[in-house]
């Protein structure tokens, strides 16, 4: 408690405007001095199923990031401007039509509202997550004034944008960690060292103390990596001031934070510590205060329960790892008994739809890879994803079936624009990595103008989500079916009701029937096929508002998806 009123202390004394030159300064740039953030327009209800408008302030009383789709960008692979082989925040810029337009009439563009950058700062590695300097885009990416612009014409299409911020750690080029290896120096308490090895391992059994001559240094990741000693007031502040200058001077709408349980370790206690949670509550306290629109969404990669105990008061939103392979669990075995019972549970626990789904990231191998090539069945992942509660998550090149298999560089890969030749229309230079071995016959060329494709499903999904607020920010309420390789749900809200019917398998289904006790139907419900093809036919509502052996298409292709407006 006494940790966390300091911290609490040190977050005042930052908002009411405390001279920067009292902080030790990074020796790479000068902190900005806080503005005064004018209090945004409260959100309110929707009062009928309208589509989101350009930067929507939220629906049905929920924020705006319940509103949005977003898209998980590894800049290096995305799009290189200037030839150099790198992809940078112009190519991003260029790009950005293929994301969103702005336009909500058109339907050749992703309509992703969110977009979730991977580190950009200043970096000697390829993946960036070693920062050397808070304040400075990589230079191998552009400059803050393309951040800057970047903003803006992502602003105008409608698109949000946060940014990776690397709490846990920074990398062993940093100057501070440089000046940190004297052990006289003043920021020697800034990471946290040893005079001897403690002798402990870290928390999947790897190695966490580093020798050098001075000492031992902990990181938890490896040793280009240092931890920060974030129970010292002096980081804290510096980090404070970083997520600032990001919030204000630059423009990002949030933050994703990395290996948030991580942060402070209490001996060989080096996960999910009560000073971790303190930690970040004086952090949100922090964001909220510069921002109360600011937004983070935490990476914790542990279960449901202790994810949980992040959320609300910590960081809006934290990933669900085991959602995800819960969701690609059920693809694989063509049946949906696993999502059902996860998301069960999920809706049980958590604040209404306060955290973030997704299939995979850019530390897992790719979903395309996982499902060994197939892509019927990477369409009813996306159909899962996309319909599910919560706030959606895509990694780059998902949406045309990128594949990747670790190391990590290969699940990184450039993203693959064209088909023409080994250079996929990403530059006019000689990639920083290969492209897939596929890249001739998967790309955003040959799938765009191709209705059956990938690209497509995704597009149309997530245009159905954007346009229907019982998608974004509705119940999720479990529909019995029989047989389970028919996976089938309501989503809801006061003034919207659909239902979602997803045939898992490789077979024809005509034997089916879903079975609901009670729910929020009325009489008279009418089935409008929004999404597949087929005649539909409407339920008998009970007087409890559910339905009793419905068959609402005659047969379910293989791998089919259905989505079914039930709106009285």
């Amino acid at each position: 408690m006494k940790r966390l009123l300091l911290l609490l202390l040190l977050v005042g004394m930052w908002l009411v405007g405390c001279d920067q030159s009292q902080v030790v300064s990074t020796p790479t740039a000068v902190p900005p001095t806080p503005t005064t953030i004018a209090t945004p327009i409260p959100p309110t209800p929707t009062v009928i199923p309208t589509p989101i408008s350009l930067l929507p302030p939220g629906s049905n009383g929920l924020p705006w990031w319940n509103d949005t789709v977003f898209y998980e960008v590894f800049v290096r692979s995305f799009k290189d401007s200037d030839g150099d082989g790198i992809g940078d925040l112009n190519g991003l810029i260029e790009m950005l039509d293929y994301l969103n337009d702005g336009d909500p009439t058109t339907t050749d563009d992703l309509g992703v509202t969110g977009i979730w950058l991977m580190p950009i700062m200043d970096s000697p590695s390829y993946h960036g997550y070693d920062v050397v300097d808070y304040y400075t885009v990589n230079p191998e990416y552009g400059t803050n004034e393309d951040f800057q612009r970047l903003m803006e014409e992502a602003h105008k299409r409608g698109i949000r944008v946060i940014v990776d911020l690397v709490l846990n750690h920074t990398g062993r080029d940093h100057p501070w960690f440089v000046e940190s290896r004297d052990p006289n120096s003043e920021r020697r308490d800034w990471y946290v060292w040893s005079d001897t090895d403690p002798g402990y391992a870290g928390p999947w059994g790897q190695q966490v103390w580093h020798r050098t001559l001075n000492g031992y240094y902990y990181g938890v990741f490896w040793d280009g990596m240092p931890d920060l000693n974030l129970e010292n007031p002096d980081v804290t502040a510096e980090m404070l001031a970083a997520a600032g200058f990001w919030l204000e001077e630059m423009g990002a709408d949030g933050f994703r934070l990395d290996a948030i349980k991580h942060l402070i370790e209490d001996g060989r206690a080096q996960e999910n510590t009560p000073a971790t949670h303190e930690w970040l509550q004086a952090f949100y306290t922090f964001y909220k205060e510069v921002n109360p629109d600011a937004f983070a969404v935490g990476e914790a990669w542990t279960t449901t329960r202790e994810v949980l105990d992040y959320t609300g008061d910590e960081v809006d939103i934290a990933f669900q790892f085991d959602l995800a392979e819960d969701i690609l669990n059920s693809v694989k075995r063509g049946n949906g008994s696993a999502v059902t019972s996860r998301l069960n549970s999920i809706t049980a626990a958590y604040p209404r739809g306060q955290y973030a789904t997704f299939l995979t990231n850019h530390d897992q191998n790719r979903v395309m890879s996982q499902l060994i090539g197939n892509e019927d069945r990477a369409k009813i992942a996306a159909s899962i994803l996309l319909t599910s509660p919560g706030v959606p998550f895509i990694y780059y090149g998902e949406e045309i079936g990128l594949m990747g298999a670790k190391p990590d560089e290969d699940i990184r890969r450039p993203m693959q624009w064209t088909s023409d030749n080994i250079k996929v229309g990403f530059t006019t230079g000689s990639p920083w990595r290969r492209p897939g071995s596929d890249y001739e016959t998967r790309s955003v060329a040959l799938q765009t103008d191709a209705p059956d494709s990938l690209l497509a499903h995704y597009r149309q999904l997530i245009q159905l989500r954007n346009t229907h607020e019982a998608l974004r920010v509705g119940d999720w309420l479990e529909v019995q079916s029989s047989p389970n390789r028919v996976y089938a749900f309501l989503r809801y809200t006061d003034n919207e009701t659909v239902m979602v019917v997803i045939n898992m398998s490789n077979q024809v289904v005509d034997d089916y029937t879903l079975n609901l006790d009670s729910g929020p139907l009325a009489a008279g419900s009418t089935a409008v096929l929004l999404f597949g093809d087929g005649a539909v036919t409407s339920p008998t509502v009970n007087a409890a508002g559910g339905f009793s052996d419905y068959v609402p298409l005659a047969e379910l292709p293989p791998f089919s998806t259905f989505v079914i407006d039930l709106t009285p």
